[in-house]
């Protein structure tokens, strides 16, 4: 299905993105996001493409997926909620907090050890509690903060230097940059800084989708399968209560998803099916129906994403319009994928 050795890295261009989602009010076409959308059949070929699924892309946290499963293949122990956590884009709540300094604890570091930007919880209720109780950002409270816990008790494990793991050259971002190259297929484009300040690797959106479907098909017991089935079997932990990647796993059976920043979005089913999204203008209100309209292309049956089809658009406090998939991308009127 794919092949064992990485392909050359992605170009890196200005993508061609096309249109991908209309904004569309009283039956008027108001607005239009571009972007790129690639969905794999279970063999890994390409069924559905619009747009540029092949030049290198940033997959923000998107990626957390297989940082993951670098780190346990390095020797991290963690599976369930904490392994979920360790892949998360957490929204700050109480679990989220108190899971990272469990994370801490086993590796007998502290929050002081963290080496991500602080920041207010990312989840809006939960951050205007924060601020009504005068606590300042703190990088516990990062959506990062998961992740960054986990990459710190990997290196106490392995020996490994503290102070500079998010060097590039640190040993842990040299094992995590060669699974995303064993994953995704391909060669890394170029490497820059994500926002949480650890490595961010460019690859492309359909070696991203190549590396989801290979954790959903991943041998059990295997450290792509601890990830996948970590993050499907606690969903809230790998983002928040009422966030929309975790409702779209609770609503398609298997269903392994993961959002980025920037209006990035990666999913894959048991079987090997995977869709990948890239809204250019980093749009999440585009990201949703987009990614809903994908999942059908894959063959999912299109009334489980019925509460992803577009977010609507109100005038006068009622509803006029919504944001929906091009017709191309349309859940209901575009074939399934054989």
């Amino acid at each position: 299905m794919y092949s064992s050795l990485p392909a050359d890295p992605p170009p890196i261009r200005e993508p061609l993105h096309a249109p991908v989602a209309h904004l569309v009010r009283g039956g008027v076409v108001e607005g239009v996001h571009h972007g790129s959308v690639v969905v794999l059949g279970a063999d890994g070929g390409v069924r559905f493409e619009i747009g540029d699924s092949e030049a290198a892309c940033y997959p923000r946290s998107a990626l957390k997926p297989l940082q993951a499963v670098a780190m346990v293949r390095a020797g991290l122990p963690l599976d369930g909620a904490l392994l979920s956590l360790a892949a998360a884009s957490h929204s700050g709540e109480q679990r989220h907090l108190a899971g990272t300094r469990r994370i801490l604890e086993r590796a007998g570091l502290t929050e002081d050890h963290l080496r991500n930007v602080p920041d207010l919880p990312f989840d809006p209720a939960v951050r205007d509690v924060w601020v009504r109780q005068g606590r300042p950002p703190s990088r516990l409270a990062q959506n990062c903060s998961g992740k960054h816990a986990a990459m710190l008790y990997t290196a106490r494990l392995n020996g490994w230097s503290l102070d500079d793991y998010l060097d590039p050259a640190h040993p842990l971002q040299r094992a995590i940059a060669e699974v995303v190259e064993e994953l995704t297929g391909q060669r890394v484009a170029t490497v820059t800084v994500d926002g949480c300040g650890a490595p961010l690797f460019a690859v492309s959106l359909r070696g991203l989708a190549v590396a989801a479907a290979r954790l959903t098909t991943a041998a059990p017991d295997t450290p792509g399968a601890r990830v996948a089935d970590a993050m499907r079997e606690h969903a809230e932990m790998a983002s928040g209560s009422g966030r929309d990647v975790a409702a779209l796993m609770r609503a398609v059976p298997g269903l392994l998803a993961k959002d980025g920043f920037e209006g990035v979005q990666v999913a894959a089913l048991p079987d090997g099916r995977a869709v990948a999204v890239k809204i250019a203008d980093g749009a999440s209100r585009a990201r949703v129906p987009v990614t809903a309209g994908a999942l059908a292309l894959a063959g999912v049956d299109a009334s489980l994403l019925a509460a992803f089809a577009g977010e609507p658009l109100l005038g006068g406090g009622r509803p006029v319009g919504e944001v929906r998939p091009v017709p191309a991308l349309d859940p209901v009127r575009a074939p399934a994928c054989a």
